[in-house]
């Protein structure tokens, strides 16, 4: 599989919202030169190459199928521009919506003008990157909806698909979500296996501040004793692990005086937002938004 050259081939218009959103330049090129080689890695676009020609020329506009809310608005138009750019011929994308809007069917997200074979051979490879994206935004919107007028944020996991972790992260945002940590390094996440490991909560934690005083650092606690060690050992937050409602409640009550966050996690669902949110937890953990999300469904439309 080749790669496309990586190439300053971006208008301001898309750099400037990428660099709004908080998305690397090269990285969203990298992804997008990745996605159009798998498509064509097998040989060129035979369908678009005997059905038009070279020089026909139009625009068509990529609409929602369904409801939803955007996510990945620039990077289906870097998909656009770095074909065009490794084609050798000039296109023009609009920005009709920005990430984070709530779109309704027929609601129009993007409109590229240029030739018709770029733009068909482009269509897939944009479509699934956008649909993704905006898939995992509308799951964590319906999640930030349900929770809203309680204290609790919903926050995504590291269960998201390989090579697109940057970008589903920031999809989360986009519905009105908050990231847990980037990566393994960035924050420190003690697990029931480093527990079981170390001989203890406390052993456990004692390690990671010896290793990194400085670290953030999460304790995972599957009972309310395993709570109290937490909160003497000094964890600055906790995931609790599929426990009831009652017990979240419970662990919210030791841990709020202590100054101590607490996050839910375990197999909920958005059914479960409004008792999940009355517990006063402050953070919901939901590795469906990344791992589960169904795709928004949208379409390329040729006017």
């Amino acid at each position: 599989m080749t790669a496309l050259p990586l190439t300053p081939i971006l208008p301001a218009t898309v750099t400037d919202a990428l660099t709004t959103a908080g998305l690397p330049v090269e990285h969203v090129l990298e992804v997008a030169s990745r996605t159009l080689a798998e498509d064509l890695s097998w040989g060129p676009d035979v369908t678009s190459e005997a059905t038009l020609s070279t020089t026909a020329t139009g625009t068509a506009d990529v609409v929602a199928r369904r409801a939803g809310c955007l996510a990945g608005v620039p990077v289906a138009a870097a998909v656009a521009y770095t074909l065009a750019a490794q084609q050798g011929v000039d296109l023009e994308v609009e920005l009709v919506a920005a990430d984070g809007d709530r779109i309704g069917p027929g609601g129009v997200a993007l409109t590229i003008t240029g030739p018709l074979r770029c733009l068909l051979t482009a269509e897939r490879s944009l479509l699934n990157l956008l649909g993704q994206l905006s898939g995992t935004a509308t799951a964590t919107a319906a999640w930030a909806d349900a929770l809203a007028g309680t204290p609790t944020r919903v926050r995504d996991t590291r269960k998201t698909v390989p090579g697109l972790r940057l970008l589903q992260k920031y999809a989360v945002r986009c519905g009105g979500g908050v990231n847990h940590r980037m990566g393994l390094g960035d924050a420190a996440l003690i697990k029931d296996n480093h527990v079981a490991a170390a001989g203890s909560v406390a052993a456990a934690f004692a390690a990671v501040r010896r290793h990194d005083a400085q670290i953030p650092v999460e304790v995972e606690c599957d009972t309310l004793a395993q709570v109290r060690e937490a909160i003497d050992a000094g964890a600055e937050l906790v995931l609790l692990d599929n426990m009831s409602f009652d017990e979240l409640a419970d662990a919210v009550a030791l841990c709020r005086p202590a100054g101590v966050r607490t996050e839910a996690s375990g197999g909920l669902e958005l059914a479960d937002a409004a008792a999940v949110g009355a517990t006063g937890v402050d953070y919901v953990a939901v590795g469906a938004l990344t791992h589960s999300a169904p795709v928004l469904d949208l379409g390329l439309d040729l006017r």
